[in-house]
């Protein structure tokens, strides 16, 4: 079935993947769970689904044009432009945000997520034995992942490919998030910061045409496990893509109502009240940068105090994240059925 989409709705898609972007690098938060409350969850599944041997022949015996029309080019394009922008844009200001403003960063995002939960449950009409019973598998899924023990940082090219697969679960199953499925397995920062942070600098060097990077061995090193981590993780999107596509149209609302409990329970991995407490590397826990030093970091939550001005405007943030969700779901992109 095609679709047309306006000049309008095709921006739109675009901004909602710089979105899907940002929410993919911040642990806890899911960029699946954009797409599922903008409303374009459904089509990304089935668009990706369709790379399959039928795409490949169509593009092998009939053209680009028909490879493209038939795996949704115009909307995987504007996606995962916006995917893309995020990472060298807003995910920047992100991590200056996430060090200044930590506590307001999860205030927002536990907003959209406590948002995202009221609209996708509004509109979920089928509750029967099996869709609640589904909602508390999806619950148990989501919570069972706080308890993973974190992992120490590992750069073998096998399992940074492995952790690409693995990681793009938070685009495809909201709720669960690739960041903080990184983070547990020890290699969050390498794949998300410093591979990020080496590929910006080597575009930035090589429009002022200072090509030196070449001879620097650790980018270099951080170049070859990116790319295995890009190949991973489009292989881990489609395979995911066609497995999902299948549950979906068999179970639809099973599956729905367990995507339901996953982002229920991501709720506790992104409270906004949490202590910090840095550790040693021996100890197995998430590895992150502090003053330029690789250190480990653990979170206990806690209440917050009700009269303090930081709690406050926290919880102001908090409804800004709702608010958010409130436009957005306005502001979904039209499609026309032809």
């Amino acid at each position: 079935m095609a679709l047309k989409r306006n000049k309008k709705s095709f921006l739109l898609l675009v901004l909602n993947g710089i979105a899907m972007g940002t929410a993919n690098k911040i642990p806890g938060v899911s960029g699946g769970a954009v797409a599922f409350v903008v409303g374009f969850y459904e089509e990304l599944i089935y668009s990706l689904q369709k790379f399959n041997r039928k795409a490949f022949a169509l593009l092998t015996k009939r053209g680009f044009s028909k490879f493209y029309q038939y795996i949704n080019g115009k909307f995987l394009i504007a996606i995962f432009s916006g995917t893309i922008i995020s990472f060298f844009t807003v995910s920047k200001g992100l991590d200056f945000l996430l060090n200044k403003y930590e506590l307001n960063v999860w205030g927002y995002f536990f907003g959209l997520i406590l948002g995202s939960i009221y609209f996708v449950s509004k509109e979920f009409k089928d509750w029967n034995f099996k869709t609640f019973l589904s909602l508390l598998i999806g619950i148990s899924i989501g919570i069972s992942f706080s308890f993973i023990t974190p992992s120490t940082e590992n750069d073998n090219l096998f399992f940074v490919f492995f952790c690409g697969i693995i990681s793009v679960s938070g685009m495809t199953l909201p709720g669960l998030s690739g960041s903080f499925i990184l983070m547990a397995m020890g290699n969050y920062v390498m794949l998300m910061v410093d591979s990020v942070n080496a590929l910006y600098d080597i575009i930035f060097s090589s429009f002022q045409f200072n090509f030196s990077w070449i001879n620097n061995s650790e980018t270099i090193r951080l170049l070859k496990i990116l790319i295995v981590f890009v190949f991973g993780s489009v292989i881990g999107l489609i395979s995911l893509s066609h497995i999902l596509g299948y549950l979906l149209k068999r179970y639809h609302q099973m599956v729905i109502a367990s995507i339901i409990g996953i982002i229920t329970s991501s709720l506790g991995i992104v409270w906004p009240w949490k202590e910090k407490l840095y550790l040693t590397d021996d100890m197995g826990s998430v590895v992150v940068l502090k003053n330029g030093h690789r250190v480990v970091i653990e979170f206990t939550s806690y209440l917050p105090e009700l009269n303090n001005t930081n709690t406050i405007t926290t919880i102001i943030i908090i409804l800004l994240g709702v608010i958010t969700v409130i436009a957005l779901e306005r502001l979904k992109p039209k499609v026309i059925k032809n």
